[in-house]
């Protein structure tokens, strides 16, 4: 059985003959190209995670804000 990868599928409806070149193994001629793009979505990926991580560490301080306001206030009321 055969995999069909989404990237596949995309491949193919941009270009049908570049999808049947590729499928033949025939190299593209634009490799300079095509590793500066992986190049730029590993980098756009890495600051994807980043940022991810930022908003998951900002939301856990605020967290933390809240339950220490809640704390000191019902320590000034006793």
């Amino acid at each position: 059985m055969q995999v069909i990868r989404s990237s596949d599928i995309g491949n193919y409806l941009y270009c049908h003959r570049a999808w049947w070149y590729r499928r033949q193994g025939f190299e593209s001629e634009n490799q300079a190209e095509l590793a500066s793009g992986t190049q730029l979505h590993r980098v756009h990926g890495r600051k994807v995670l980043a940022a991810g991580l930022m908003r998951t560490l900002g939301l856990l301080l605020l967290l933390l804000a809240l339950v220490l306001l809640v704390a000191y206030c019902t320590a000034q009321l006793l």
